[in-house]
């Protein structure tokens, strides 16, 4: 089954996937929830949070605040590790075990996500009972979701995080020295500064891997994005393979006019120890090109040409471009016209 989704995209086979229920749910929600953020001060406050080893007073406020937590880093010796073990929190003997294999700051995202299932369960069981995910996968991997939003407003406070987003112009690197955070962890946490009066730029976000299968995606910019398969292969995110580690820039121009400023880099999950593969992905993160002069990364980038910008669809099937080289499938919006004896710049385009 083929139908129209609200990212612009095609939704195949069930809308109503587990997973696709909860981004549909975030993207409603825009992205930011208050109640959250409001536990997540309050937590950060009770947990001395505003200097030191945010690792060291997790785990002290975890200690205190919660019948004495214990946790413990799992050795990357210990046999639980061959099962991907990176957080385990066992109720009835009141532990956490924390993979070392992780870099300090996953580690302090999962002592903070586990913060936030014992202390924000019930806000996040209210959120998600008004989004009508109630039960199932569905209300599961919500409560995932949340928990790992409350995380990055622990490690990322709004108010700090925004003023000093700004400061430095939302230079990512800046970020991630400034709260000991990661890059993806602040492109992600970009996307929540949609706070009524104190609003950040609104990007869009989406996470892909070289397959071309997107594993995260959200828009506050109005960029539509695929909601299954790959999104169109001249975007930023895949560019940016071609470098790996370095930052890609690209201003992008959609069929119909509107124009996207586009800051990609490669991120890779380490395998921690030799043996163990490694996963590569590439994170996007931007915004309308009339917002990225509030970006470092837009200095020196002509913003304003619209011949300068790279033509990009949505998707294949959906781009009505029918002048691309990288064209993967016949348009389903245009009728085929071909002639064998003559070729144009796909296999879908007959020369005029």
């Amino acid at each position: 089954r083929l139908s129209g989704d609200h990212d612009g995209g095609l939704a195949l086979g069930r809308a109503d996937l587990p997973a696709e229920a909860v981004s549909d749910f975030i993207q409603a929600h825009h992205n930011h929830f208050p109640d959250l953020e409001r536990t997540a001060e309050r937590v950060r406050k009770d947990a001395g949070l505003e200097g030191g080893d945010p690792f060291r007073q997790l785990v002290d406020f975890l200690t205190t605040s919660f019948d004495g937590i214990r946790v413990v880093l799992l050795p990357s010796t210990a046999p639980h590790i061959r099962h991907g073990t990176v957080r385990r929190f066992d109720a009835v003997t009141r532990t956490l075990v924390v993979s070392e294999l992780l870099p300090p700051s996953s580690r302090n995202f999962q002592l903070a996500h586990q913060i936030g299932l014992l202390t924000a369960t019930d806000g996040i069981d209210d959120i998600l009972q008004q989004g009508g995910l109630v039960d199932g996968e569905a209300r599961a991997l919500g409560r995932v979701a949340l928990a790992n939003y409350f995380a990055a407003a622990v490690l990322m406070p709004y108010d700090p995080f925004l003023e000093i987003a700004q400061a430095v112009r939302y230079d990512i690197e800046m970020l991630e020295h400034h709260f000991a955070t990661g890059f993806e962890q602040v492109c992600h946490r970009l996307t929540t500064l949609q706070r009524p009066g104190a609003k950040g730029v609104p990007f869009h976000m989406i996470r892909v891997d070289v397959a071309g299968n997107t594993s995260k995606r959200f828009s506050s910019s109005g960029l539509r994005i695929p909601r299954h398969g790959g999104a169109c292969p001249r975007w930023a995110a895949y560019a940016a393979f071609m470098t790996p580690g370095r930052i890609h820039l690209q201003v992008e121009r959609m069929p119909d006019g509107a124009t996207f400023f586009n800051v990609a880099r490669t991120v890779r999950k380490r395998g921690g120890r030799y043996g163990v593969s490694e996963s590569y992905y590439a994170v996007a993160l931007g915004c309308e090109a009339s917002n990225a002069s509030a970006l470092v990364y837009a200095d020196g980038v002509d913003l304003d040409s619209p011949d300068k910008a790279t033509p990009v669809g949505i998707a294949c099937r959906i781009c009505e471009r029918m002048d691309c080289r990288q064209r993967a499938f016949p348009p389903i919006h245009h009728k085929l016209d071909i002639n064998e004896n003559s070729r144009g710049l796909s296999a879908y385009v007959t020369a005029r």
